[in-house]
């Protein structure tokens, strides 16, 4: 493949909602600009971008995958994104990274929940976009239906620049109503022809929306066109174009995926309507003091380039995707890693089509590649020359949203699955592992079920252990409210030397946050000095094992005041038993609770939802704590028990159709209600009986 320059590049994310087709319809943009020899299907599971094991046995999306088309002497880098919600990170890395984008919609379904999403991220990147009706070859599908949907939610800047000739079984073709010509489409081929004279009247109507779109983009454009004066068609081209790229208007294209009607023009449109990087502006970052910095995203400025993903490839290892922003990227050359503060040695760079890797000797400004080995780069890092250092933003991923608790389903595999899990963190900016020590678990994070399967799949497929994924155990704490003072005896003989320790402690609750407070209150020499340590042991080793649960005990005050010894039997040991004792009778002595993590929550869903959250946040003994509008949304602020949340995501996603989002953060620890204290309490007892 030929180096392109920079403002031949295009690099255009198709985003949608799961099932519009965005896959089958980049796999027709590779076919019909020759990038492939055959039309992958995703049905048939010979699709070039969704091939991942994964991918091809569920049929869907789970990574961003990319593929160059060269198309009238421009590269057109295409990102194919996921539809399904789990994998919203996916979509945002590829955003970040584009400068324009395809929202693909099905002509039968319409606008959908993931439809208004990957809207709202467009939005958030600021990024020009057309929309591309899809799958008009099939039943119920309706065009006009599907652009009412789109300017009832999104204004009269969405205007059609085609119409459909016959729908469902009769597709035909389209109308450009840009160049006034129909486009006939036959077994792969295409003739330009005349307007269908039943057409016409819809033509006209559509067309005059159209220039009157376009004008209002130009001062001088309105003018002609309020004086009534006729647009000339190289006029009507420019301000589209220019229109798009200020995002004034949003292009709405038609066609099929499976028949190829319509995707020439999508090609022709993405190269004329969505900007070059060059066009774009510079590119904005820090300097290595933090200060602002620019440069233009020209192969004569210095080097930048972000990385936003990072892929195990089973053959080459670890693989780094990245765009370059401004300079020249080249094969077997020395970067410096300006978030990382480090060098890293550049081997062989690639292009991405799908699998497929295409060695080139360098990348100019604005061209995506990948590079193998990278020692310590990640996603979100900023490579560039360490004598013109740059940090660029990095990507803005989404929190995980579900945890659960993971397990070998046989013993000895846990060395495997904790390789294995960072393997896979490094690949996921939105799957986390942890080690929560009060329970002992590894819990590992996700955006939902789905996103936590595959990392169960691949764990087996890739790393050969399998796993059980579960509800985790909430990490619980124990504490008292009361006060005991006690006497913990530990006397044994059993021929020869015996053991012999006796203390008396003083147990009292601190405040919260008091943590373990040890008083040595011992005169006289009752314990002696050499074993008064053993005691403080003895007790902390009660400490973490709990009394009630088995949980960790915290914020209590244990004052050693009294005791006694034998010259002979006492022994450090002896006296580290004797104060195990005496803790746990004081422990229970001391009206003994169980403490529950409370979180803050923050839910952000439509207005239409707030009654049915707020009783659910209710039903999870929430307590609501204010209610804030947000751009159109709602967000509701709440603390809830951490132990009715792990499932919240699948709750809140079914409650709003997958139109709500939340984020939840650690608060404060508090005291569980005694009917469910109770139920804990037995559970533990059950597991360790």
């Amino acid at each position: 493949m030929k180096q392109y320059a920079t403002d031949k590049l295009r690099n255009v994310a198709l985003v949608a909602h799961g099932g519009a087709g965005k896959t089958s319809l980049a796999e027709a943009l590779l076919f019909h600009s020759g990038a492939t020899k055959r039309l992958g299907s995703v049905d048939e599971g010979t699709s070039i971008l969704d091939y991942d094991a994964e991918e091809v046995k569920r049929k869907i999306s789970i990574t961003t995958s990319v593929a160059p088309a060269e198309w009238k002497n421009h590269k057109i880098n295409i990102l194919d994104t996921p539809g399904y919600f789990d994998f919203a990170g996916e979509v945002m890395g590829s955003l970040r990274v584009a400068d324009g984008c395809v929202v693909v919609v099905c002509a039968s379904s319409g606008v959908e929940v993931g439809t208004e999403k990957v809207w709202e991220y467009a939005d958030d990147y600021d990024l020009p976009r057309m929309v591309f009706v899809n799958k008009l070859d099939r039943e119920n599908a309706d065009f006009i239906k599907v652009l009412g949907q789109l300017q009832e939610m999104y204004g009269p800047q969405v205007i059609p620049i085609q119409l459909p000739i016959g729908q469902s079984e009769n597709l035909q073709g389209l109308v450009d109503l840009v160049k006034m010509k129909a486009l006939i489409y036959d077994k792969g081929k295409v003739e330009e022809t005349d307007i269908p004279p039943e057409l016409e009247g819809d033509v006209e109507q559509y067309r005059e929306a159209l220039i009157e779109a376009v004008a209002v983009t130009d001062d001088e454009l309105a003018m002609k066109y309020l004086e009534g004066e006729p647009l000339t068609q190289e006029e009507v081209e420019k301000a589209l174009g220019e229109g798009t790229r200020t995002r004034q208007v949003i292009p709405v294209l038609c066609g099929s995926a499976m028949t190829g009607a319509g995707i020439d023009t999508l090609m022709d449109y993405c190269m004329h309507c969505l900007p070059a990087p060059n066009e774009v502006g510079d590119v904005k970052g820090t300097d290595s003091a933090g200060a602002e910095i620019t440069r233009p995203q020209s192969t004569d400025a210095g080097l930048s380039a972000l990385v936003y993903k990072t892929m195990a490839d089973p053959y080459v290892g670890k693989l780094t995707l990245f765009r370059v922003y401004s300079g020249v990227l080249e094969s077997d050359s020395q970067v410096f890693n300006s978030t990382k503060q480090i060098d890293e040695r550049i081997g062989q760079v690639f292009l991405i089509k799908g699998k497929e890797q295409i060695p080139v000797d360098s990348v100019v400004a604005g061209d995506l590649a990948a590079v193998a080995k990278l020692q310590d780069t990640t996603t979100g890092d900023t490579l560039c020359a360490k004598n013109s250092q740059i940090k660029l933003p990095p990507v803005a991923f989404p929190q995980p949203s579900l945890t659960m608790s993971v397990q070998p389903k046989s013993k000895g595999d846990e060395e495997k699955i904790a390789s294995g899990l960072n393997r896979l963190q490094e690949e996921d900016p939105t799957f986390t592992v942890t080690r929560v020590p009060e329970t002992g678990q590894t819990v590992v994070s996700g955006m939902g079920d789905m996103h936590l399967e595959i990392v169960a799949s691949r764990l087996a497929s890739k790393f050969g252990v399998e796993v059980e994924l579960d509800i985790p155990k909430v990490p619980y704490k124990e504490t008292i409210k009361g006060n005991a003072d006690v006497q913990g005896r530990h006397k044994k003989q059993s021929g020869g030397r015996g053991q012999f320790g006796d203390v008396f402690i003083r147990m009292e609750p601190l405040p919260p946050g008091g943590g373990y407070e040890f008083v040595d209150a011992i005169f006289g020499g009752a314990v002696p000095r050499q074993y008064i340590p053993a005691v403080d042991k003895g007790i902390q080793e009660a400490l973490a094992e709990g009394v009630l649960a088995g949980y960790p005990v915290v914020d209590i005050k244990v004052t050693l005041y009294d005791g006694s010894y034998h010259s002979v039997d006492s022994s450090e040991m002896a006296f580290k038993i004797a104060a195990s004792i005496a803790f746990k009778k004081a422990f229970a002595e001391a009206k003994p609770i169980l403490l529950e993590p409370i979180m803050n929550v923050e839910v952000t869903v439509p207005e239409a939802y707030m009654g049915d959250i707020i009783g659910d946040l209710n039903k999870k003994r929430g307590r609501i704590a204010g209610m804030d509008p947000q751009g159109g949304m709602q967000v509701i602020k709440a603390q809830v028990p951490q132990a009715e949340l792990f499932r919240y995501a699948t709750d809140l996603r079914s409650i709003t159709q997958g139109r709500g989002s939340f984020t939840m953060t650690f608060d404060h620890y508090e005291e569980v209600p005694s009917h469910i204290a109770e139920q804990v309490i037995a559970e533990s007892k059950e597991e360790t009986a």
